[in-house]
């Protein structure tokens, strides 16, 4: 993760695109739902529960 601005920019080892989301507090936009959606269905990302 790092900063640019007011928007945080996350990327992960072995995935091409990059995301950046707002902060904490910030309402974050549908099109960036859509984004993450879409890159944990491609890459067949999930959460895992402990």
């Amino acid at each position: 993760m790092r900063i640019k601005g007011s928007h945080h920019i996350f990327s992960r080892e072995g995935i091409d695109e990059i995301i950046n989301l707002q902060p904490n507090g910030s309402n974050i936009k549908a099109y960036q739902v859509k984004q993450i959606r879409d890159l944990m269905v491609k890459y067949q990302l999930g959460v895992e529960n402990e």
